[in-house]
């Protein structure tokens, strides 16, 4: 089966910043928080400080996957300028996404000059409260801030891909969603992680909160990644049995041609591998084969600006 792994992440130096403050690389896969926190953000095998382009590609080359969405957030750092050699390194495999504060004095500039020179034709911003611009600048309302980002993407034909973290988060605004979503309808929207669900959303009021959200969103634009699904019901080990209950909601309600897979790796390397981040998938019976070649393939091919020529 043709994969596209959609949510990727590649960086030459670790530089996170988000509610933690910033982050300083300790070696060997691990790195600080200015508040003490240690966290391990790369398997060693893969990268010391760094998890580089030509890494991943070898990974990915590996593991059959065909081409892969490098997309950025605080957690690693932004580096649109890796991200963008990156892409030209290895045009066959790679395309990327932008990224930038809005509330930076020259967000004006920074677009355009990612739009223009870099040439990103898709924009990624974290919002989430628990680790986006939502932990390290006041709440805001994604649909009143990014409405003028959206607008632009919609002019020059670029993705438009958000993560508003998890449900009872503050920053989780399916409502706002949906708003950009129908004021610009030509837009694609991408949101990520399939709503960063955890083990507390799959039961009782939660859950109905989670299918609400994903009714909400059942709109011909938005759609969803299924990047660190498995990941984010930590403890639990594959198969992901409570990954699935969100996946198969998912599917319910919003359909396999609203879903797109991808792993958001390396960091998720910890918790489950490679190939298990997709077997859980596969292995799972929830999906005809068609529909798992929509998920694993051509969703991502008809969302994301590739080149197939």
């Amino acid at each position: 089966m043709k994969k596209i792994d959609a949510h990727v992440h590649v960086f030459g130096a670790l530089k996170g910043f988000r509610g933690e403050g910033d982050l300083y690389p300790l070696g060997n896969g691990r790195a600080r928080w200015a508040n003490g926190q240690v966290v391990d953000m790369i398997p060693p095998e893969l990268g010391d400080r760094e998890f580089e382009a030509d890494t991943c590609y070898k990974l990915l080359k590996d593991k059959g996957v065909e081409k892969a969405v490098l997309l950025q957030g605080s957690f690693y750092g932004i580096d649109n300028e890796y991200t963008a050699e990156a892409v030209k390194k290895h045009p066959d495999m790679f395309i990327g996404a932008g990224s930038f504060d809005p509330f930076a004095r020259y967000a004006g500039q920074i677009y355009d000059r990612l739009t223009s020179e870099l040439g990103f034709r898709i924009l990624k911003f974290e919002t989430s409260t628990g680790g986006g611009f939502m932990s390290y600048h006041p709440a805001f309302d994604i649909a009143e801030v990014f409405s003028p980002i959206a607008e632009k993407c919609t002019q020059n034909n670029q993705v438009l891909v958000l993560d508003i973290g998890s449900p009872g988060m503050t920053s989780f605004q399916p409502e706002s969603v949906k708003k950009l979503s129908e004021r610009y309808p030509e837009l694609k929207i991408v949101v990520c992680h399939l709503f960063a669900a955890g083990q507390e959303d799959a039961k009782g009021e939660r859950f109905e909160y989670l299918k609400r959200s994903l009714d909400m969103l059942a709109l011909p634009n938005v759609y969803f990644d299924l990047a660190a699904v498995p990941f984010n019901v930590w403890p639990e080990k594959y198969p992901y049995s409570t990954g699935l209950l969100f996946v198969e909601a998912a599917k319910r309600i919003v359909g396999a041609e609203r879903l797109i897979w991808g792993t958001d790796i390396p960091s998720v390397l910890f918790r489950g591998s490679y190939d298990e981040l997709s077997d859980y998938l596969t292995q799972s019976r929830l999906f005809t084969e068609r529909e798992l070649e929509q998920i694993f393939y051509k969703n991502a091919l008809e969302v994301y600006p590739f080149d197939v020529s």
